[in-house]
């Protein structure tokens, strides 16, 4: 129900399982107590006398249940829907692109750049919304609530649907569009292309623009609400966008990239805005017409979570180590991604400095030179 009560309490010694009767608490610790629960529970209060002689006072202030786990799950639900939106383009493009062209578009470290960007940056800047009022206007989250709604969905598919459109575009028609040389089907070890560099580059501006986007996951159309108003997100959108501009201008050949024109940047930019534009029609299908989209990731059934702890021996359910218990949990799955994610770093680094030691590396590069002379 969203509401805060009192479970068990630990009164003058004693332990109590059950709220204790108002008659059995002593006078002046129950004084204490209902000023200290008005202190932390209101600015300002008033302590009401008992409506029954045998009742419980009633403390009116202002109200405080600003509902800090609404906006715990849609910061979970946001973050979802960006990384699945890039995963599910990023997938397909690779794949695609290598079973047809025999390359992938995106190389391994722009790829590991894009898993940066909507891992650890998506996580701090989607993750760091205030809560806002209008959170009180909409009910609680049942536990059994699926984390990905209808709503989510459709904007999931219809952005990853406009996303690959436009790769899969440029990845084949690239080179007609902007005058340039193809990169498709280029020799191994030969210099990054442009036209790789623009696939590459429009691909992350999308997600940039993207992120915009996943800031709002219950249909709103206005998803700069508020935007200026969380400083951490303005400055990692903001960093992200500047060290893009500084892998496509100077990153060479670790990136894959060569530098790009105005024009080129532009068309890029333009592309990746469109996924706003595109993100107000994806708003405006209602979801009664998308009723093949089902709703995912609902939680366990209460009765299998009591059966579960009841199993473990748990004859009392202790919810504050219960949430401890789930916080270690995350806490331990998290450490355990940023380590696998920093062994593939060192891997691929190590491998990219043994490749380059060898001999057929050197004499490759050294006539790749003599030809451009």
């Amino acid at each position: 129900m969203n509401r805060m009560a009192v479970v068990q309490a630990f009164i003058s010694e004693m332990h109590h399982k059950v709220i204790p009767a108002y008659e059995s608490i002593p006078q002046t610790t129950l004084s204490y107590l209902l000023t200290g629960i008005s202190v932390n529970c209101a600015y300002t209060s008033k302590i009401l006398p008992p409506e029954k002689e045998s009742g419980l006072p009633h403390q009116i202030g202002n109200k405080t249940e600003f509902m800090w786990g609404r906006n715990v799950y849609d910061s979970i639900s946001k973050f979802l829907q960006f990384q699945l939106t890039v995963n599910v383009v990023a997938v397909i493009v690779v794949f695609v692109g290598a079973c047809i062209t025999q390359d992938s578009p995106l190389k391994t470290v722009q790829m590991l750049w894009v898993n940066l960007i909507m891992d650890s940056f998506a996580s701090l800047a989607l993750a760091t919304e205030k809560p806002t009022e209008s959170l009180l206007l909409r009910k609680p989250y049942g536990r059994n609530k699926h984390l990905i709604s209808r709503t989510m969905m459709k904007t999931i598919l219809g952005q990853a649907f406009y996303q690959l459109v436009v790769i899969f575009t440029l990845i084949f028609t690239g080179e007609k569009l902007f005058d340039i040389d193809s990169g498709r089907n280029a020799p191994l070890h030969s210099p990054p292309s442009n036209h790789y560099t623009i696939v590459f580059n429009t691909f992350v501006l999308m997600q940039l623009c993207n992120e915009i986007n996943a800031r709002k996951v219950h249909g709103e159309r206005n998803v700069f609400e508020g935007i200026f108003s969380n400083a951490i997100f303005c400055a990692i959108t903001a960093g992200t966008l500047i060290l893009q501009i500084l892998i496509v201008e100077v990153g060479g050949k670790p990136f894959s990239c060569t530098e790009l024109t105005v024009e080129q940047w532009l068309w890029s930019l333009f592309l990746g805005i469109g996924t706003l534009l595109w993100g107000q029609l994806i708003t405006t299908i209602p979801n009664n017409y998308l009723k093949f989209l089902t709703e995912l990731g609902h939680g366990p059934p209460k009765e299998e979570i009591l059966e579960e702890e009841l199993a473990e021996g748990a004859g009392e359910i202790d919810h504050a180590e219960r949430e401890l218990r789930r916080g270690q949990i995350l806490w331990c799955r998290g450490m355990n991604r940023i380590q696998a994610q920093s062994r593939v770093v060192n891997t691929f680094r190590t491998s990219f400095y043994e490749e380059l030691q060898k001999p057929q590396t050197h004499s490759s590069v050294r006539s790749l030179r003599e030809s451009k002379q």
